[in-house]
């Protein structure tokens, strides 16, 4: 049950080795080109009242190549980085540019904007526990969900630790590496007997070991969410307002994260085409991307490809004052990169957020739902029927019924629809934000839903 400090296994450097893959493009005829190695290592363990079940821990380095022939593209990957693969690799990737329909937006990131230092966010824990460290909080989380009155049968809990190294260099000059950690225990746990039980679940995540939430206070979450969900009941259909607790409240800003995304923008796919610098939220509302938290789960000094990163306020004051664009995208729409690009290994870069938040509000989760007379609490939302094109959600829910101000049982097996302009400006927040999930929202209240039950 250790911790060790350990230095990385050598390896070739991913940043020479990237400058002369690129050179090689080159010289085999691409007009520009960019590749990506990421080196990884994880473990993971889980157990099952009491019994250790798994642990597994995987190593590898991925290696991804894009090549440019004039507004044409193409992007390969591999595993093996021997100087004959990876002439292998140059040559397919030029062959495939060259047989790719054009595409007059792609290309590399406008020097310009390219990030001149790697900022340090902090975001590597040198501490790396071994099996029989993850293996004990996995314990510690269990034998306190199993102690909580009402639990009957444990689905399982688990730990894990991972590291990864991502290394970008492009053929206009830019070359950067960033190096990361993460760190995870959970639970899941039954509730009752026979027809009548019920799961839920709990977990922390983190950039450090010391970050991470007590394990024994997840598994507590979670055999107290279980219990609490027992016995649920119908609810009559009708309008009423909804509060959404944070694990699913932080869903608002995912579809707002897709709405606002430069592909839907450009294809004219999203309900919010059209409204920048619109109120597209109440008065109150400030949402915010920001790459450079210390420590989060979300944060990157350059985005992937190689554009500085800002903090940047997606909405303000109510007012939507930004898309979520790569650099191809921005183009298609004459407008700039906002250092948003995500890249894997396997494709081009796409456009995704880093650490999105949507600001506290003044009033207590309690305080916000004193007026409701007959409302639902919701902890729980299943399925996804959201049209991206005009705004129209329904997906089914579970939570707690709330009458006169207060939660006063489980309920389940009920939908709760609208539509999400009209909810984006409905949405009142409570003050408990916590930075927890790299997605993060308080308590939400939005009224003007409909809950369809019996």
């Amino acid at each position: 049950m250790a911790e060790t400090t350990t230095t990385a296994r050598p390896k070739a450097d991913p940043e020479e080795l990237l400058a002369d893959l690129v050179a090689r493009a080159r010289r085999a005829g691409a007009s520009a080109a960019d590749a990506v190695i990421v080196d990884g290592v994880s473990l993971s363990v889980s157990q099952r009242l009491g019994e250790r079940e798994d642990l597994e821990r995987a190593e590898g380095r991925d290696v991804g190549l894009r090549v440019f022939d004039g507004k044409r593209q193409a992007c390969v990957s591999t595993t093996e980085t021997s100087p004959a693969a990876l002439d292998e690799l140059v040559t397919r990737a030029v062959a495939m540019a060259r047989a790719a329909p054009e595409d007059p937006w792609c290309g590399l990131a406008d020097t310009g904007q390219l990030a001149t230092g790697i900022a340090d966010l902090d975001l590597a824990d040198n501490a790396e526990p071994d099996g029989e460290a993850l293996y004990a909080l996995t314990d510690e989380a269990e034998r306190a969900a199993l102690a909580v009155d009402g639990v009957t049968n444990s689905n399982g809990a688990g730990a894990s630790w991972s590291r990864q190294g991502w290394t970008l260099v492009t053929s206009h000059g830019f070359s950067g590496t960033r190096t990361s950690t993460s760190r995870s225990v959970q639970a899941s746990m039954v509730a009752g007997a026979g027809t009548a039980m019920e799961t839920d679940y709990a977990y922390t995540s983190a950039r450090f070991g010391e970050d991470l939430e007590p394990a024994a206070k997840i598994g507590a979450e979670a055999g107290e969410r279980a219990v609490a969900r027992l016995k649920p009941r119908k609810i009559k259909s009708g309008p009423m307002p909804v509060i959404f607790e944070p694990r699913v409240a932080n869903s608002m800003l995912r579809h707002l994260s897709q709405a606002i995304s430069g592909p839907a923008i450009a294809r004219k796919t999203s309900f919010l085409r059209g409204h920048m610098d619109r109120p597209v939220f109440g008065l109150g509302i400030t949402i915010v991307d920001d790459p450079h938290r210390r420590r989060g789960l979300g944060s990157r000094p350059f985005d992937g490809e190689g554009v500085a990163t800002r903090p940047i306020n997606l909405v303000d004051g109510g007012v939507l004052k930004s898309w979520i664009l790569s650099s191809d995208s921005a183009r298609q729409l004459g407008l700039a990169s906002t250092g948003h690009a995500r890249r894997g290994t396997g494709g081009p870069p796409g456009p995704a957020p880093s650490n999105l938040f949507l600001e506290a509000g003044g009033v207590t989760p309690a305080e916000l739902m004193t007026d409701i007379k007959r409302g639902v609490w919701i902890t729980d939302l299943i399925g996804f029927g959201i049209n991206m094109v005009t705004g129209d959600y329904s997906r089914g829910a579970a939570g707690f019924l709330i009458e006169n101000g207060e939660r006063v049982g489980p309920v389940s097996e009920f939908t709760i629809a609208g539509n999400l302009k009209d909810m984006f400006r409905a949405i009142v927040p409570a003050n408990d934000l916590v930075f927890r999930f790299g997605v993060d929202a308080p308590t939400l209240r939005i009224d003007g839903m409909t809950a369809a039950g019996t």
